[in-house]
């Protein structure tokens, strides 16, 4: 079954011309199926691109899914048009009232900032809240990861010396998680960021699993079953030249930036980057879809009860 977006937004002929399944709202009403509510808190300054990202990898289950664009309320966008934001996204304020199948907060470029001082730190603690009464399962992307971390369980994150950046190598720490499904026990992942959770925070925190882990990058996925969530702190959605437009876009700025770690084949920029993590981010999403699909109630409104 395919993902159901708006057909006049951006992603839908991007995701139609890679062969990924999506259908016109018309089309979807005509199953007699109840679609996954899924929403995507963006929180991400290029929103076309994030919201391809993450629709790519939630469509491409065998499931029908309804997919939710959600914003900030007061919070204004200075590098997405006006239109693209009035025609495909809501407020959290317009929607609160609704409940979701699951919800994925993603990162935003504001890992300086202590949480506290993020403008819309108050909503987001309301929409922290609200998921643990209207949404089945939630996943927190990078900052919105650490976020979650730090309000439900007071783990702060930490400023790095240096940027973590490039492609580094993961290993799978528990192969009996639903979530890692079909997972290797070796992977690469794409990490971009300036902070980090610490895997002894995190260890010593009730409640908390890590899933998978870096020795060179740290904590990457945890697992937080007591709010219904998952904390990702690296990129399984990242295209193939996500960390190549940060790089130029560094190198452009005259910004100090390190050649991004196993990224370019023999680190060589002139070179164009393969993907090498593409599959193993359908398998995490997919998995996730499937345990969202096999745990949620069929009647939206006992979600939370």
């Amino acid at each position: 079954m395919p993902i159901r977006i708006p057909s006049k937004l951006p992603a839908h002929d991007i995701l139609k011309n890679e062969g990924v399944m999506v259908m016109s709202r018309g089309d979807a009403n005509k199953q007699d199926i109840r679609p996954l509510q899924i929403g995507l808190l963006n929180l991400m300054p290029q929103k076309i691109q994030t919201e391809t990202q993450f629709a790519r990898l939630i469509g491409a289950t065998p499931l029908q899914i309804d997919l939710t664009l959600i914003r900030m309320t007061e919070h204004k966008t200075k590098t997405t048009s006006q239109d693209h934001m009035e025609a495909f996204y809501t407020s959290f304020q317009e929607i609160k009232d609704r409940k979701f199948d699951g919800l994925i907060i993603t990162g935003a470029p504001i890992e300086h900032l202590a949480f506290e001082d993020v403008t819309y730190w108050d909503e987001l603690r309301e929409v922290m809240d609200w998921t643990q009464t209207n949404v089945h399962s939630t996943f927190g992307v990078c900052w919105g990861g650490m976020a979650m971390l730090y309000y439900f369980h007071g783990v702060d994150k930490h400023i790095l010396p240096a940027k973590t950046f490039g492609c580094f190598r993961h290993q799978v720490l528990d192969h009996t998680s639903p979530f890692l499904n079909g997972f290797s026990d070796d992977l690469v992942i794409p990490v971009s960021r300036w902070t980090e959770n610490t895997q002894e925070e995190i260890e010593a925190t009730k409640g908390l699993n890590i899933l998978i882990n870096s020795p060179e990058s740290g904590p990457c996925l945890v697992q937080d079953a007591d709010h219904r969530a998952l904390y990702i702190f690296n990129h399984f959605e990242y295209d193939r030249d996500t960390l190549k437009e940060e790089y130029d876009r560094d190198v452009a700025k005259g910004a100090p930036i390190n050649i991004p770690c196993n990224y370019y084949p023999d680190d060589d920029p002139t070179k164009p980057p393969l993907n090498r993590w593409r599959g193993h981010g359908h398998l995490l999403y997919g998995n996730w879809i499937n345990q969202i699909y096999q745990t949620t109630n069929y009647d939206l409104s006992k979600i939370g009860s």
